[in-house]
């Protein structure tokens, strides 16, 4: 399964050690945060921010949609924008197209999370990593929040099956 993870995510121009790195770091994120907004995500149970919110509910995270079109997803309120949540919230998912990102992470940035997490799917914006960086935050760019915490995490809160 380990190499899986490391082939989702290794391209010829990254080094290994830098993915273990980056790795390291965001274990230690996960394992340190407990609410997580999720931009973008959908009414529809069968797009993929839905089953990345389903998961990370169950794995125990406080799971916040961010949708102006619904009132609850996933049996939680939704919130129109990041804003108008009433509690501080430790990583900002995002579920949007590339083109709208610059504007979610500064909407995100206003709130100040630990880390702001751009899904598969989101582009590249590496003219946002220093604007985030220099705002106390982290920018995750080309990760799945929900692979990342099954390889990384779970594992270690499974019990091992030799004590079974």
């Amino acid at each position: 399964m380990k190499g899986t993870f490391n082939n989702w995510y290794t391209t010829k121009t990254q080094a290994t050690e830098e993915l273990a790195r980056e790795s390291r770091e965001i274990e230690t994120l996960l394992e340190n945060i407990r609410a997580i907004a999720i931009v973008g995500i959908s009414r529809n149970p069968h797009r993929d921010s839905q089953y990345v919110g389903k998961y990370l509910k169950s794995a125990g995270y406080k799971v916040v949609p961010v949708n102006p079109a619904a009132d609850t997803i996933l049996g939680e309120k939704s919130y129109p924008n990041l804003q108008s949540i009433p509690f501080s919230i430790d990583v900002v998912d995002i579920f949007r197209r590339p083109k709208d990102i610059p504007a979610v992470v500064d909407e995100a940035l206003s709130i100040n999370p630990k880390a702001i997490w751009l899904q598969l799917g989101t582009g590249s914006h590496p003219k946002l990593q220093k604007k985030v960086e220099s705002a106390g935050s982290r920018l995750i760019q080309k990760r799945c929040i929900k692979v990342d915490h099954q390889f990384l995490i779970r594992p270690k809160n499974q019990p091992s099956k030799l004590a079974q």
